[in-house]
């Protein structure tokens, strides 16, 4: 099933000249939100992982139904300041400044295998910031998950280069 079907684009968001592809159509549609959780499962069937990580906000949506298919617990990141217990956190680079994501102190064991998954990689700056901090508390990132890759921006080549398999539902061209 074609993915992109269900993705709507909206120009000039969130600044002119970019082209944001927004999921929530795709979360919306009984049969598209099923395709592509069903999908992002089947890319990791029969892979080792402990636990599935979602990153803020969407990834939370996705990576929760790909942690229950797969029959594994879900660990979230969040942005600074939202978890209530004790956290360690990874500031990234943004266009305009930094930001941070952080995860519990005890949301992973050491040698735990995480599953990362989010709903878009773009330049792969949080992905990037949230693999630092899993593997700060002892735990690998060996694979992640995408429903939408764009390309352009470079974030599967940034991942790669930390030895982390991508994948990805579709892919866009351009910003």
């Amino acid at each position: 099933m074609d993915i992109t079907q269900f993705i709507r684009t909206i120009p000039d968001y969130p600044k002119e000249g970019i082209m944001f592809r927004d999921i929530t159509t795709l979360l919306r549609d009984k049969t598209g939100f099923r395709a592509a959780v069903d999908s992002l499962v089947q890319l990791h069937k029969g892979a080792a992982f402990d636990v599935v990580a979602g990153i803020e906000a969407r990834g939370f949506i996705l990576g929760g139904a790909v942690a229950h298919q797969l029959g594994l617990g879900f660990v979230p990141v969040r942005k600074k300041g939202k978890l209530p217990w004790e956290t360690i956190g990874e500031e990234y680079e943004l266009e305009y400044g930094t930001d941070m994501v952080e995860i519990h102190a005890d949301a992973v064991k050491e040698g735990d295998r995480v599953l990362l998954v989010d709903d878009l990689i773009a330049t792969g700056g949080t992905a990037e910031a949230a693999i630092k901090l899993f593997r700060r508390a002892g735990a690998s990132v060996p694979g992640s998950s995408f429903v939408v890759e764009l390309p352009a921006l470079g974030g599967r080549e940034k991942l790669e280069a930390m030895d982390i398999e991508v994948l990805s539902l579709c892919t866009f061209d351009g910003e």
